[in-house]
């Protein structure tokens, strides 16, 4: 029994279903899986503001809340309706539109609505969860690094090799139907592989400032990494996005130096708000990018940005337009259309396009160079197609690979120049 104890909330759901059993056909249960989310969407804090999202709800339907033990949210009520249900959720999804969930079927799991024809299968289901016992799904506390730890982590960054937690994305262009071409790939360290080989329950971007002072010692460990045989001969256009500061470096000179040796061309990725926020270093940086032969991409900008900025003093030579779903609302906005044409259609990328709605929309638009989770499945298509042990290994295992550049994972590819190929043949 100590197990039960742990599930005090789902032992009052239980408790409360069979006190409704008599009058059970005016109630419905609304389940939302939290525990679904990635871990840094579903921290005790995190579960907290959902809880509140859902609180109109609650008092519409004259319902009562139940948080579970792994974060899941249960509201049991008489007047939840679907359209409730849609509104509520769509305002959740746009604070979690990059979680993985919302673009899988899960999607359609996340918050399901249940009539008392499936009280039955809800009531298995929680007992199912008291009688495992287990806290391996709980919430997991984020703490936000502060400044009395982020020397410890700039320490455990200076030493070590990152080289195997370098991962690489191509940007695609779309020739004609069923013709792709790489444009370049993009070498980056994601933070939650950081925050994984240091402490997972440390969220390093909670402090801007703190995450800026640790990324220019990444930015450094990043340069640094090319000298790698692993890397040097990935790609004749390679990607990194950097802080301007970085640019005036020594190792910024060195890198410079590296890639031309190795006969590699750099595009350097710049936040927008990086440049925005220290105009002049922007201008500085780029004539000093211009004069060693690099290229300049804007990063992270949205159509809103867009239209508010005069992107001609900027002369990048990208533009990265970060995809969101509700970017469908645009439809074919004929003034989106002669912004983009106006910046120059083979400038613009469209970035983190996680479905096909992103590739149609980009061109409807006139874009015909993309990036992002669906993409990346473009490629692992075509190299599965191609590869000897297509069918014996997933796509999933095949993506994985694909995205390092070294280490145990990718090494157990037996067929690493056809991995390497991606889109071409």
């Amino acid at each position: 029994m100590a197990a039960y104890n742990k599930f005090e909330s789902e032992k009052f759901f239980l408790e409360t279903m069979a006190r409704i059993q008599r009058n059970k056909v005016e109630y419905k249960v609304l389940y939302i899986n939290i525990s679904k989310l990635k871990p840094k969407n579903r921290h005790s804090k995190f579960v907290r503001v959902v809880a509140r999202m859902f609180d109109n709800m609650v008092a519409i339907a004259e319902g009562t809340m139940f948080v579970f033990n792994n974060g899941d949210i249960v509201i049991l009520g008489k007047n939840i309706t679907e359209n409730l249900v849609d509104e509520s959720v769509e305002k959740l999804r746009r604070g979690l539109i990059t979680d993985p969930i919302w673009t899988s079927q899960g999607a359609e799991q996340f918050a399901k609505l249940y009539s008392y024809e499936d009280f039955d299968g809800i009531i298995g289901r929680v007992n199912e969860l008291i009688l495992s016992g287990s806290d391996d799904d709980a919430p997991q506390e984020i703490i936000p690094v502060d400044a009395g730890q982020i020397e410890a982590v700039k320490a455990h960054l200076d030493a070590m090799d990152i080289v195997d937690i370098i991962k690489h994305q191509s940007v695609i262009k779309i020739e004609k139907a069923g013709q792709y071409s790489k444009l370049f790939e993009e070498f980056y360290v994601a933070v939650k592989d950081l925050s994984a080989n240091f402490d997972k329950s440390l969220d390093l971007t909670a402090n801007k400032w703190l995450f800026l002072y640790l990324t220019q010692t990444l930015d450094k460990k990043t340069m640094a990494s090319f000298k790698f045989s692993s890397i040097k001969n990935k790609s004749p256009y390679v990607s990194v996005n950097l802080n301007l500061s970085s640019l005036f470096s020594p190792e910024f000179d060195d890198f410079i130096k590296l890639l031309k040796d190795n006969n590699q061309s750099l595009i350097v990725e710049i936040q927008i708000m990086d440049i925005i926020n220290n105009m002049q270093a922007y201008l500085d940086a780029k004539e000093l990018l211009h004069r060693a032969g690099c290229q300049i991409l804007l990063d992270a900008a949205s159509l809103e940005m867009l239209q508010a900025l005069s992107v001609d003093k900027f002369a990048p030579d990208y533009i990265k337009i970060f995809w969101h779903p509700l970017m469908e609302d645009y439809q074919i906005d004929d003034n989106v259309k002669n912004m983009l044409s106006n910046i120059g259609m083979d400038k613009v990328i469209l970035a983190k396009s996680i479905d096909e709605k992103a590739l149609r929309w980009g061109i409807k638009h006139g874009i015909r160079s993309f990036q992002g989770p669906y993409i990346d499945n473009l490629e692992v298509a075509l190299i599965r197609n191609r590869c000897p042990s297509g069918k014996t290994c997933s796509a999933s295992d095949c993506l994985k690979r694909k995205k390092l550049i070294a280490g145990v994972v990718r090494s157990r590819c037996a067929y690493l120049d056809i991995l390497e190929s991606g889109v071409e043949k």
